[in-house]
C-alpha cells in the first residue's frame, strides 16, 4: 500500500481570497531562456544515452547560468555591444561500458537550437556566447541512479514536488496570456519580442494585470510605432482576460516607460538579457508554468534535471498532472494541493508520503470523495515511469 493522505485544507479555495497575486516569466526572459535550455539539453542527452546504450543514464543540467550582455537599442535598428554570456554548467555521464559520449557537443547543440528557435532576433554567431561544463556525476548518485534490469528506479534524493488544481481565473489568464503573446500574436507581430512577463493581481473582483514587453527595434521606426506596438499588446492581453472571466479587469504595458524623457522598453534582441538582466535555472517559473505565492511551491528546479530518478523533476511534473486529474475526475472539488515526498533510495513509485489537500463544494465532505482522490493518486504513482518518457520525448512542459 502506498502511503497516499487525504484531508481537509485548512483555508479558503484560492479563488475565494481576498488579494491573489499570481506571475510567469515568458519564454524569452533570463530566468526562462535558462529553463529551456536546460531542458533541451537534458532531452539530447537523454536520446544520446538511448541511442548509444538503449538508457537514459546518469546526468543533471540544472544549473545554467546567463550573464546579460549590453547593446545600444535604436528606432530602425540598433546594436549589441557586449554578447550574452550562457553557462551550461551540470553533471554527465562521459563514458560507459568502454565507449566515450559527445556530451559537451550534443549541449552545444541543443542550446544553439533552442536559442534559435525562441529568440529569432539573436545573432548566434555574435549576439551570444555558449560555453558548456559538464562534470562526472559522485559515485553514490551514480549508484543510486539504478541497476539494469529495474523496472522502478530509486529516487535520487530526499525532495518532494508539489502540484495544484484547477487554476484560478487569475492564472489562467496570466497563463494564457503570456502563451498567446508568445505564439499566434507573435507570429503576426514580429515587433514583439520573446521576453514577456505577466504580473497578475486580484484583489476581490477586480484583476489588475501588469505586462513588461519588450519591443524589437528594428520593426518600429518611432516613438508612434513603439506606442502602437504597446497598445496593441495592450488589446489582446485584454481579449485573452475577457475569455477567462466576467470580472473587471485592467491591463497596463510597460508601465516603467518614460515618453516625454525616451526611456522605454525597446531591445535589439526582443531580450532583456541584451542589457543587464542575468538569469538562472529555477528562479522563474514553477513545473506549472506559473509563480504562485498564495499557494505551496517547491524550491526544486524542475528543468534539466534527470527525468529518471531525480525527485524535483518527476514530481513536480507528476504533482502537477495528478492535481489536475483528481479535479477533472471527482466532483466537488474547489481547491487541491498534493505534495510528495521522496526517500532517497526508495522507489520512485513509493513515496514516503503522498498528502492531498482538499477544500470542497458546500455540501461534499473529505470523506465523500477521499476514496476516489486516493484511487487517482495511487494509479498515477504506479505509472510514474511513463512521466520520464513523456519528458525525454519533450512532451511535458517544466516552466
Amino acid at each position: 500500500m502506498r502511503n497516499v493522505r487525504v484531508s481537509r485544507l485548512d483555508r479558503s479555495a484560492v479563488e475565494d481570497q481576498d488579494v491573489e497575486i499570481v506571475e510567469r516569466k515568458g519564454v524569452g526572459h533570463p530566468d526562462s531562456l535558462c529553463d529551456g535550455v536546460a531542458e533541451a539539453v537534458s532531452q539530447s542527452l537523454s536520446q544520446l544515452y538511448l541511442d548509444r546504450v538503449g538508457k537514459v543514464l546518469h546526468y543533471n543540467t540544472d544549473e545554467t547560468q546567463l550573464v546579460a550582455g549590453r547593446a545600444a537599442p535604436a528606432f530602425g535598428g540598433g546594436e549589441v555591444l557586449e554578447p550574452i554570456y550562457l553557462l551550461i554548467v551540470g553533471r554527465a555521464t562521459k563514458r560507459y561500458d568502454g565507449e566515450q559520449f559527445p556530451v559537451e557537443s550534443t549541449a552545444l547543440e541543443a542550446a544553439r537550437e533552442y536559442l534559435a528557435e525562441t529568440a529569432p532576433e539573436l545573432d548566434l554567431g555574435t549576439d551570444v556566447v555558449i560555453d558548456v561544463k559538464l562534470g562526472e556525476g559522485s559515485g553514490d548518485l551514480q549508484s543510486v541512479f539504478g541497476e539494469d534490469g529495474v523496472e522502478v528506479p530509486m529516487a535520487n534524493d530526499t525532495s518532494y514536488g508539489v502540484g495544484h488544481a484547477p487554476l484560478t481565473e487569475t492564472e489562467q489568464i496570466v497563463l494564457g496570456a503570456e502563451r498567446e503573446l508568445n505564439g499566434p500574436y507573435a507570429d503576426s507581430h514580429p515587433e514583439l519580442g520573446p521576453d514577456v512577463k505577466l504580473m497578475g493581481k486580484r484583489e476581490g473582483d477586480h484583476i489588475d494585470i501588469t505586462v513588461a514587453a519588450a519591443i524589437v527595434d528594428s520593426y518600429v521606426d518611432g516613438m508612434d510605432d513603439y506606442l502602437d506596438a504597446v497598445a496593441s499588446v495592450r488589446e489582446r492581453v485584454i481579449e485573452v482576460a475577457e475569455s477567462h472571466t466576467d470580472r473587471s479587469v485592467a491591463v497596463e504595458v510597460n508601465t516603467a516607460d518614460d515618453v516625454d524623457a525616451g526611456s522605454i522598453y525597446l531591445t535589439t534582441t526582443g531580450l532583456s538579457a541584451e542589457q543587464g538582466d542575468d538569469g538562472s535555472v529555477g528562479r522563474g517559473n514553477r513545473a506549472n508554468g506559473l509563480i504562485t505565492p498564495n499557494r505551496p511551491m517547491s524550491m526544486e528546479a524542475t528543468s534539466g534535471k534527470n527525468p529518471v530518478n531525480h525527485i524535483g523533476k518527476i514530481y513536480n511534473l507528476l504533482s502537477t498532472e495528478t492535481a489536475h486529474r483528481v479535479v477533472e475526475e471527482v466532483d466537488g472539488i474547489r481547491d487541491l494541493q498534493l505534495r510528495i515526498l521522496s526517500q532517497i533510495g526508495r522507489p520512485i513509485d513509493q513515496p514516503h508520503v503522498a498528502d492531498a489537500r482538499l477544500v470542497t463544494e458546500e455540501g461534499v465532505t473529505v470523506a465523500d470523495v477521499e476514496d476516489d482522490v486516493t484511487e487517482i493518486v495511487d494509479q498515477k504513482l504506479a505509472d510514474v515511469t511513463d512521466v520520464t518518457e513523456r519528458a525525454v520525448d519533450g512532451d511535458l512542459t517544466t516552466f
